[in-house]
This record gives C-alpha cells, structure tokens and sequence, in this order.
C-alpha cells in the first residue's frame, strides 16, 4: 500500500513526473473532501492539469486516476507538499493555492473541510494567509462567482 505512494513521489524519478502528481493528489484531496468527487470537480482538476502543467487530456487521466489512488492511500499531506515545496517558487505555489479554491468552488458550494483542507495546505506551503485569501478572489473571479460566495 505505502510502497504506490512512496514510489509515485520517489526522490529518483522525474521531478517534473513527481511534481504534477504531487499537485494532482492535492488536488483530488480537495474534490473528495465533501464525500464524492463530482464530475465539475473532476472537469475542474482536469483543465487545471492540462493549463498548468501542459499535459494531454490523456496524461491529465492518468494524473488523476494515480493522485485518487495516492489520497486514498495517504495519511497525511506532507508527502504532497513537500514535493511541491522543493520544486516550486513561492509564487508558484501560491498558484497552486489557486489551483485549490478552484476546484473546492467547482461544485457551486464550499464545504467546511474543503476550506480547512485549503487552509492546512497553505501553511504546508509557507503561503502567508493574506495570499491564500487573494487566490481565493482570483479563482472566484475566474469561475465568475462573487466574492462573497461561501
């Protein structure tokens, strides 16, 4: 079982590989929260794969089909954020912030541990709380609902 996770987020394998998984599992965690990952999640985490990371709609697939695999294996974030951590700058990380408001607004609804999810990651990745909450803005924005949507 520990052994997916360990060899999906290997320090010997593609960094690049291990960065979009470690992303996508991030991701999937935050669909999966409120009990089901829908289908707008799901076209959600998919478009953000491919926009971010420049994948085919097939590779996004695989990305996701591994990262609910590695979430439903995985007792903690840290596996995750540590990767995205180690590859990524600060303001790439806060994208990755984004990134996750998106997909918790994809289902038209915030549900309280998706907000907390956000919240934890945030802090895992050493974004300051006043930039989780402009990403917050950004990807209401972006999925044009009001900011004062809940």
């Amino acid at each position: 079982m520990f052994g997916r996770i360990r060899d999906l987020f290997h320090p010997g394998g593609d960094p690049t590989e291990r960065l979009r998984r470690a992303a996508a599992a991030l991701l999937v965690e935050a669909a999966r929260l409120d009990g089901s990952v829908g289908e707008q999640e799901r076209a959600r985490i998919l478009a953000l794969l491919q926009a971010h990371f420049g994948v085919t709609a097939g590779e996004a697939g695989a990305l996701f089909a591994a990262a609910a695999e590695a979430t439903e294996e995985a007792v903690d974030l840290f596996a995750f954020t540590r990767v995205i951590n180690e590859s990524f700058a600060p303001d790439e990380r806060v994208t990755v912030i984004e990134m996750l408001w998106e997909v918790a607004y994809a289902d038209g609804h915030l549900d309280d541990f998706e907000a907390n999810l956000i919240r934890r990651v945030g802090g895992l990745l050493f974004v300051p709380d006043r930039e989780t909450g402009e990403a917050r803005k950004r990807a209401l924005a972006r999925l044009g609902l009001d900011a004062g949507f809940a």
